[in-house]
């Protein structure tokens, strides 16, 4: 649909940034182009979110991330990460890989990286309401929460300086941009015409929050199990290190087994699965699971239009870096846009938008890629790259420099950082 001029609309409401998707990436770039000076529109689906204290319960919830030292620093600058101390957050100092298959093995450590912490294991619920508590009541931000969107309306012509969002409660929100921060299933990526490589994984992510037997020592363990990587995060309830979170990315079938076992039976199969490496275990929910398929748009840009987190790329859990790659591209948005808006130039134009996608295609491609290969080589039963595999994973543990490099990269220190995450 078209239109030539906003005022046309009697209920047109005009914004500089519109942002579709409340998550925690939508909200976070809601939050750095308010706390910027932008006037910005924020649209999420569902209902208005629990404060952070209601959010909380006495357990941990089961969707988890790892968020790096650079994501902890950009939520720092934008307000949200004492609020996330004073709730729960577990920092990890150590990291294990093992090959269930064979002897290979290799461990990481923050002192070997030359950081404090490797990571934080951070409930996403923790995350997104301390994140709320930056926006919802701030001057610059307009929220509409229970609402979807039904259309975008484009502008005619290279001198349009704006787009049109149709809500379904009939509202129209006018803005130089929009962004579509909705998931990996986004409408508003679909309403805009553009199209998606996937690459269906043939897995499923099973989670769930268990005990073990033994303390987690501020370690995340991830063993590799004829393909399924299986990782214990470790968790800190009032003091408790005895927790952890569950990711175990298998096939569709086993998922299914694993969400039919009772409680008890669930938290055997973990133990030993994983070699009771922690002891026994008790799973303390059932087995939640949803398909794994990698996505990645063929752009991220149009005029007046950009694609953020999983409405951008959607990938494998293995390396827990979806929510990290999703905060950069937050980061690196705001600051383009900022910069743009500041100078009086065009924020919403395509050239200004390009430099967005410069900046954040290839970090995005290399992480799905490697993902992609880490499937393919532990997947593989294949005598010698098993017997490669294991060597070089045993080879690489006695290498500390080449480690160094690796878990720089892995902390998020990757390319130019925006401001914001420096």
């Amino acid at each position: 649909m078209q239109t030539d001029s906003p005022t046309a609309k009697p209920l047109v409401e005009r914004y500089e940034a519109v942002i579709v998707g409340g998550g925690i990436v939508g909200t976070a770039l809601c939050a750095l182009l308010a706390q910027a000076g932008m006037q910005v529109a924020l649209v999420e689906a569902k209902p208005l979110p629990l404060s952070l204290d209601k959010a909380i319960g006495p357990l941990p919830t089961p969707r988890v991330s790892a968020l790096t030292p650079v994501s902890q620093r950009l939520l720092t600058h934008i307000g949200a990460w004492p609020a996330m101390q004073q709730a729960r957050i577990t920092p990890y100092q150590g990291m294990q890989v093992w090959d269930a298959e064979g002897s290979g093995e290799i461990a990481f450590s923050a002192d070997e990286a030359g950081v404090a912490v490797l990571g934080h294991i951070v409930e996403n619920a923790v995350t997104l309401s301390a994140l709320n508590r930056q926006v919802l009541d701030h001057p610059n931000v307009t929220t509409f929460f229970g609402v979807s969107p039904q259309a975008l309306q484009r502008a005619n012509g290279v001198r349009a300086n704006g787009d049109w969002l149709v809500l379904d409660d009939g509202r129209q929100l006018y803005a130089p941009l929009i962004v579509a921060a909705d998931g990996a299933q986004s409408v508003l990526r679909e309403m805009a015409g553009i199209e998606v490589a996937s690459d269906d994984m043939h897995q499923y992510a099973v989670v769930t929050t268990v005990q073990c037997a033994k303390p987690h020592g501020g370690t995340a363990r991830q063993a590799f199990i004829d393909g399924r990587p299986l990782a214990f995060l470790p968790l800190t309830v009032e003091g408790n290190a005895h927790y952890c979170s569950i990711v175990w990315s298998t096939t569709p079938e086993h998922a299914d087994e694993l969400g039919e076992l009772s409680r008890d039976a669930l938290g055997e199969a973990l133990a030993d699965a994983f070699g009771h490496r922690l002891g026994s275990v008790t799973a303390y929910d059932k087995a939640h699971r949803f398909p794994l398929v990698q996505r990645h748009a063929r752009h991220y840009v149009q005029p007046h239009f950009a694609l953020v987190g999983d409405a951008a790329h959607n990938i494998h859990p293995l390396a827990g870096q979806g929510v990290n790659l999703g905060l950069m591209d937050a980061a690196v948005l705001a600051e383009e846009v900022v910069h743009a808006w500041q100078r009086g130039a065009p924020w919403g134009n395509l050239s200004t938008l390009q430099r967005y996608e410069r900046r954040r295609r290839f970090d995005n491609s290399a992480m799905l890629g490697l993902m992609k290969g880490f499937k393919v080589l532990f997947g593989s039963h294949d005598p010698a790259l098993t017997l490669m595999r294991n060597l070089g994973m045993s080879g690489m543990n006695q290498l500390v420099p080449l480690k160094r490099v690796l878990m720089r990269q892995a902390t998020g220190e990757r390319g130019r950082l925006p401001l914001s995450c420096r």
